[in-house]
């Protein structure tokens, strides 16, 4: 398992990815102003595509906040709901996860 500072420095490089994406979307999504019906129908397609990858990226995004602040607080690492260390695997693979293999396994 990579370090907390390597791993605070993955997270925030992540954080800050998804809010250059999401500002596009937003920015995407902002500049659409079709007069033509048919063109309008199609970008309003393209529209609740955006939007759904928004939502993702918004939840990614609390997600990588909580985990910041976990490690801030010390509690990085450890399962939210049994208090056991999580493997270093298992935070190599899902750097956000507040849940040891077990806790998720029955939460799921």
């Amino acid at each position: 398992m990579i370090n907390l500072e390597e791993r605070r420095a993955q997270l925030l490089k992540r954080k800050a990815e998804l809010q250059e994406r999401l500002r596009a979307i937003e920015t995407e999504l902002d500049s659409h102003q079709a007069r033509d019906w048919e063109e309008l129908a199609t970008e309003r397609e393209g529209d609740e595509v955006l939007e759904g990858i928004g939502v993702s990226g918004q939840t990614e995004l609390r997600q990588l906040e909580i985990a910041l602040k976990r490690i801030d607080e010390g509690e990085y690492g450890y399962c939210v709901q049994c208090g056991a260390e999580i493997a270093p695997q298992r935070l190599d693979l899902l750097p956000t996860t507040p849940l040891c293999a077990g806790c998720a396994a029955k939460a799921g």
